[in-house]
This record gives C-alpha cells, structure tokens and sequence, in this order.
C-alpha cells in the first residue's frame, strides 16, 4: 500500500475481508465469556447494520453518535456507519450528561447509540431541548427515558431491518458483499468518517474533524514500522474512543489482520494476557509503571523480575507502546533491561493521531521516535513542534476560526508541545506551550474550566488545578476566609484561629462538598482528588498574577511546591 493517503476505512476492511475472511479475528466478552469471530463474522454483522442504518434515515453525511465502553458492538457500529456513509461520532462514556448533551446537539446527530441504562441515566439528567429528528437507542433493553423519549433496543432495529445477502468473498477488493462493494465505490479519502471532541485551553470543547483519508494513512504508516509477527495478537484495554485506542488498536488491527481481543475492563487486563497471551499491547505510561513498581517491590535478582515481568503479560509478549502522556525515563528502562522493548510514540487527536514513534529498531530512551512515513515533522523560531502531512485534520467542526489559529496556510498544524530534532531525526519533548494538563492516564484536561467552576463558589475566591503526569487532579484553593469561617460558625464549629480554620475536619468536609458540586458537571477524570487551602491569595506582587490577572502557573507552582508535593506524597489513589 504506497500511497496511504488515497486509501479509505472502508477500502481497509473491504481488503481485510478478501484477503482474511476466513481467519479469526476478534475475543469480546459476550454473556459472561468470551466469544471469537472470524472477519467474516464480523462482516455480516455490520452488514446487518448498516441495513438498520439506513432504515433509520441515516444518509450519507448523517453523524451518528456512539456513547459505549468497549465492546463487540463498538467496532461493528463504527464499521457500519462508515458503510453507511455516516460520521461516527464517538463520545467517552464517562462524560457527564451535559457534556454529552452537547455533543449530541452541537453534531446535530440523527441517531444516537448508547450502550446502556448508565448511559442512558447520564442522558435523562441533562436539560437539553432535543430536536424532534434524533432517534435514541441502546445495546442492552432500558427502562430510563431521554427527556421523554423512549430509548428503543437497537437489536429489534436490526432484526426489523430484514436479512442480508450472503457474505462472499471474492478476489478483488470491494467484491466481498453489495452493500461493502458500494461503500467501496462511494466513499472517498477527503470525506469525515469521524468527530471526536477534545477539550482546548478554556475548556471548551472542540471537534476534531479527520477523513478517511486522514486514519487510513495513519494506520497504515504507523503498522509498517512493526515486522510481520509482531503483533499477531493485540490486547486492546484504552478507551476506542480515544484516537490512541482507535488509530493505534482498532484500524491498525484492520490493517495487519491480526487477533484483537477486547480486554473485560481495566482492572482485568494482565489477567487476559494470562487468557489471550499478547504479542502487542498499547497503553498509557501509568500502566506500565504501575506493573513495573509492582514487580520492583517484590525484589529479586534480575532474572527473577524478568521472568514476574514476561509472565504479567502472558510469555509472548514482543513489543508494548507507550503514549498518551510523557513516559518515565526509569519505567522504560526497565522494560528494555528485562527483555520487552517498550516504545514510547507522539501525536494529538489533530493528528489522527501518531505522528512519530520509536521501533525496537529505532529507539533512543526519552525519545518519541522518529516522523512516521509522510508525516513532515518542523520546529518553529519559538521551539513549538509544527507537522504536516496526510495525517492532519480537517479542521475543528463548526470552527473555521480555532481551525485557521491552529492549521496555517501551508497546511503545519500547531501542536502546541515544545521540543526539538536531533541530528539522527528523533523527536524530543521539552515542555507544553498549552496550558492543558494530561494525567499519567493520557487524560488530557483543561485547567482552566474546571479552575472558573469552583471559584465560582463563594467559599472560593481562586483556584489552581496541578497534575501533568500524575494520578490524579489536585488543586490549591484561597478560600474566602471571613465567608468561610460565617459558614462553619453557622454549622455550630468553633474554630481557634485562621490558621486552625485551612485544617480543620470540619471544614475540609465543607469543602470537599462544595467541590463535588460545583465539578457534578464535568467527567470523573477532571474530578480533583485531594486540594490544600492557602493561606494568602495568588498576587500580582508576588508575580503569581499577570497586569490582567490571569494565573502564572509555574510561579505559583514554584511558590507552593511543598504543598503540591504534599498532596502526591503517597500517590497511590486509583487514575481517575
């Protein structure tokens, strides 16, 4: 496949299917176990689909939402929309209602798939004026109704739909199956296949607009790195609604025409290695820390922890890759000592996503990789990363001005990271022009929304939200102290002095409970773990403010980096 960027999805798996029909594909949990699919299986399921689809209204063009964790209707739903010529519109499953709400309206979607009640509930409690065209069904039967609609079972959709014609497979790709062969013939590499919303800088949610074209490419340049056999089996654990998850696991998978096992949840994971013995695995650098300092902790020699290490994962396990966040220089390491290369890759949703990573072959430690093929990779006069290339996204939906500050005339997408080139062509990170925080998850967050939520509180005069790299969210709060100390006496507390008044019990319960609630809006990985009260405010005389009064982040987090460090002194709270 040379040239990548006049492929299409559809093409992908239409090529899969002539080459493949007949070879297992897929383990996803079905009633309790796991059941496994041939490519072929999986066809005439998203043939069906795609004929329920279509029964629906959907039209070329048509955005559909999918609001689901992980699962076997996830992949055959995304497969059928684009079949359908719809725009799959994948939406975290962990998001609020509201937040939800909003990407359903601001896509204007026609039908809207949940996985279930939990979604479902999330959905009933969001005030949204729905418009009288959306449709809403789910996976498994719902009592809950969405603003007075009923949620209707999706497999009555499908059944109602009729039977298809029969799966065959012919030589040529695009002959496999009718409805296949037409969405072949149909869809082309400039047209949207998905939307995926993304928060930027004030919290506002944004987007992302990628064609066919743009993952097509993607996925076919990232999996030439990777020799044949080396991932013959890939464990996929990362939320598919993520780029990470969907690029680098699902059309990659598609690309290779490898097994993909969809792990039971995260906290199953190195029990299915153990079930389905991986060759390939993708995460976010938490995880793999996670298992290393596990492993550390139980000492031993050097082969002792290597042999606990390649046994966690099940044997045969030849190649983890690492992205999302900033990858510890010591957990790599580790890795690579006791015998499994685990490489660390870079990209953003903007570009689809990957856009370098290091191979077993290619590797430098602290390094992202080199520029994948076709991906132009420059560095600015100011040191900010800029790419170009096939990869690159449309632009931001409905947005042509975020689109124009972000994409420039030439077509280089500021990445908003720093870093440079080095004379062998890998990529380093040095910092984050952006001010946006990602977790050790790969969470990325916007500090500055959920900072305005609570100091809208009247307990709170100003916010400042920490956790690039870490396991979850903690914040320093200026309290207003007189407002505060009225409330608590109003509670019946006797409290000493100010300074007893930032500790006591009593008061920090006030205060947890007015964060939950001004933070009830948004998703459980932008919830704030643990907060201090300061004693002082942020100043302009301390120059912790700007003349405007905006914050100056790393001031003040050099001025109370005690207290910060104080709040991840036994980091061992679960990611949020």
């Amino acid at each position: 496949m040379s040239d990548n960027s006049s492929r299409t999805l559809v093409e992908l798996f239409a090529r899969r299917l002539a080459e493949s029909a007949d070879r297992v594909a897929l383990h996803s949990l079905a009633n309790g176990r796991f059941v496994t699919r041939t490519w072929r299986e999986i066809a005439v399921d998203v043939a069906r689909w795609t004929s329920a689809l279509a029964s629906m209204g959907v039209k070329p063009g048509d955005r559909v939402i999918q609001i689901a964790e992980n699962r076997y209707e996830w992949i055959v739903a995304e497969l059928a929309i684009h079949l359908a010529g719809g725009v799959h519109v994948a939406v975290h499953a962990t998001l609020s209602g509201p937040q939800m709400a909003f990407q359903i309206l601001d896509t204007n979607a026609r039908v809207v798939l949940l996985s279930g009640s939990a979604a479902a509930e999330a959905l009933s409690q969001a005030q949204a004026d729905w418009p009288g065209d959306v449709q809403f069904f789910s996976y498994e039967p719902v009592q809950t109704a969405i603003g007075g609609r009923r949620v209707d079972w999706w497999n009555d959709v499908v059944r109602g739909a009729g039977q298809v014609a029969p799966v065959t497979v012919g030589r040529t790709v695009g002959t496999a199956h009718p409805t296949l062969a037409a969405a072949v013939k149909r869809t082309k590499p400039d047209d949207l296949a998905t939307i995926l919303y993304s928060s930027g800088t004030t919290g506002e949610p944004k987007g992302v607009v990628l064609s066919h074209g743009n993952l097509a490419s993607n996925a076919i340049a990232t999996d030439l790195l990777f020799l044949p056999g080396e991932s013959d089996i890939k464990l996929c654990w990362l939320p598919l609604s993520h780029i990470f998850a969907r690029t680098c696991d699902l059309y990659c998978w598609i690309v290779r025409g490898s097994e993909l096992a969809l792990a039971e949840s995260r906290d199953t994971i190195l029990a299915n290695c153990q079930q389905f013995r991986p060759t390939l695995i993708n995460g976010v650098p938490y995880f793999f820390d996670k298992v290393h300092r596990h492993i550390a902790s139980q000492g031993g020699s050097d082969d002792e922890q290597r042999e606990r290490l390649h046994a966690a994962f099940g044997r045969q396990l030849q190649i983890a890759c690492s992205g999302g966040a900033p990858l510890a220089d010591a957990t790599a390491e580790f890795y690579q000592r006791h015998g499994i290369p685990l490489v660390q890759g870079y990209g953003l949703t903007e570009s689809s996503p990957v856009i370098s990573v290091s191979t077993p072959r290619a590797y430098k430690t602290g390094s992202v990789g080199r520029p994948l093929e076709g991906v132009e990779v420059k560095i600015a006069p100011d040191g900010e990363i800029l790419t170009r290339g096939p990869h690159v996204m449309l632009g931001y939906w409905k947005q042509p001005q975020a689109t124009a500050d972000t994409i420039d005339a030439e077509g280089w997408l500021c990445t908003g990271d720093m870093g440079h080139v080095d004379e062998d062509g890998f990529l380093w990170i040095t910092g984050r022009k952006k001010e946006l925080i990602v977790t050790a998850g790969g969470k990325n967050i916007a500090p500055a929304y959920l900072e305005r939520l609570l100091a809208e509180d009247p307990l709170i005069l100003q916010a400042l939200i920490v956790g690039d790299r870490r396991n979850y969210l903690a914040a320093l709060l200026v309290p207003n102290l007189d407002t505060l100390q009225s409330e608590i006496t109003a509670q019946g507390t006797t409290v000493a002095s100010r300074e007893e008044l930032l500790v006591h019990p009593d008061v920090l319960r006030l205060i947890r409970a007015r964060i939950e609630a001004r933070l009830s809006v948004v998703a459980h990985c932008e919830q704030i773990g643990r907060f201090t009260l300061l004693g002082r405010g942020f100043t302009v005389e301390h120059d912790e403010l700007t003349p405007t009064l905006k914050l100056r982040r790393s001031v003040i987090q050099q001025h109370f980096a005690r207290e910060i460090e104080a709040m991840y002194a036994d980091e061992g709270a679960p990611i949020l």
